[in-house]
């Protein structure tokens, strides 16, 4: 199964968005098991953004909640994208926080000539 970006972002927003502290990871919206939505949690485990706690839930790390931040504004992402695709469309889920973190600041720094 491919990794898909889009899907490890769109989880991470529902996890954080959730009642509870953590989330099924295999379960979508309407209770059936979904393969790459577990596939998916477990990516983001092994990348530190989740934690497993039991019995397949699992809740965000404080790398996750940095990774979210950087990913949320829906205009930074999509530059974000862009560039990764523009440098031939594959790299880290490491890589991409960087990305994603370094324009973030480049927007702080055009908006208060602070550098970060």
């Amino acid at each position: 199964m491919k990794r898909d970006e889009n899907l490890i972002r769109s989880l991470l927003l529902e996890l954080e968005a959730a009642n509870d502290f953590e989330l099924d990871g295999g379960a979508n919206s309407i209770g059936n098991h979904d393969e790459a939505r577990h596939y998916h949690f477990m990516l983001m485990q092994d990348a530190g953004l989740v934690a497993h706690t039991n019995h397949g839930f699992f809740r965000l790390t404080s790398q996750g909640h940095d990774f979210l931040d950087a990913i949320r504004d829906e205009g930074l992402w999509q530059q974000t994208k862009a560039v990764v695709a523009e440098s031939g469309g594959n790299v880290t889920v490491e890589i991409l926080k960087q990305l994603a973190v370094g324009l973030l600041k480049k927007k702080i720094n055009q908006h208060t000539d602070i550098e970060l």
